[in-house]
């Protein structure tokens, strides 16, 4: 017997790409448990598994750096609670993190994708079930994009919650509308702007040149991330989807000036911020 459970949740985060480097990602997430019936009738609540499931991969994946520890050029230690990691490009650039352990996900995958990550996560989920689920099968899905996207990374200083740690990132839709109507043209240009990118803040940038570093202390603890300057976008405020949507309007107005702007900039799956100018 099987219960199943469609786009249970979405998880939100950043991985080293061995040829990309630094890359955000948004994923749906489904679940299948094979099993047998308890007293109820039921392999297992959809309450329950809803809860354990979302609050496993919150926990252990959602907004962290994802890092497989099979990349070539990694080189990681863990240390009185920070992971300090470094990883080359195919091009020589150095890409340096430290943050507290809970910010990054070292997964003994020789690369992180939908299949891979999948895999390493169904073998510690089967622990959270009760007895009578003998199997867990978990996919991961992107979303189907009709149009431009882009992969961003960012880190929130000022945010509450885990969005404050400093490489976490989504894949995100991009839709720009000029006097009310979309220009594809136009949201390509700015999904190659920002394709695969870094959206960093003027405040935490403690070094420019070829390499920008960012610095910043969070409730959670200490952050710090260098990247070549070719991977980064910098803005003058928090890099939050609003102040995005808001940055995007502001340059697409300088450039369109006798236009009506609307922006609308998602953040990952189903959401995000609309701004005009």
């Amino acid at each position: 017997m099987k219960l199943f459970v469609e786009n249970l949740t979405h998880v939100d985060f950043s991985f080293i790409d061995p040829q990309r480097g630094l890359l955000g990602e948004s994923w749906a997430v489904n679940l299948i448990l094979d099993g047998s019936l308890d007293q109820q009738g039921m392999i297992c609540d959809f309450g329950t598994v809803k809860k354990r499931v979302k609050q496993w991969l919150d926990s252990t994946v959602d907004h962290c750096l994802v890092v497989a520890t099979g990349l070539d050029t990694l080189y990681y230690q863990c240390s009185g609670g920070i992971t300090h990691l470094s990883w080359r490009y195919p091009e020589g650039d150095l890409l340096s993190c430290s943050a507290p352990d809970q910010a990054i996900a070292l997964v003994e995958l020789d690369r992180i994708d939908e299949q891979g990550l999948a895999g390493w996560c169904r073998e510690q989920l089967l622990s959270l079930f009760p007895e009578q689920v003998s199997g867990v099968q978990l996919e991961f899905v992107a979303e189907r994009i009709d149009g431009a996207f882009y992969h961003y990374s960012h880190g929130l200083q000022q945010h509450a919650g885990n969005c404050q740690r400093i490489a976490h990132g989504h894949r995100s839709p991009i839709q720009l509308l000029r006097n009310g109507q979309r220009d594809s043209e136009l949201e390509a240009q700015w999904a190659e702007t920002l394709r695969d990118i870094y959206i960093g803040s003027h405040d935490h940038l403690q070094q420019q040149g070829d390499t920008h570093r960012y610095v910043y202390d969070a409730p959670q603890g200490h952050f710090e991330l260098s990247l070549p300057a070719r991977c980064c976008y910098d803005i003058d405020t928090e890099s939050t989807v609003e102040r995005i949507a808001q940055h995007l309007a502001q340059r697409i107005k300088q450039a369109y000036p006798q236009d009506a702007i609307e922006v609308r900039a998602f953040e990952g799956i189903g959401k995000g911020a609309i701004a005009t100018a």
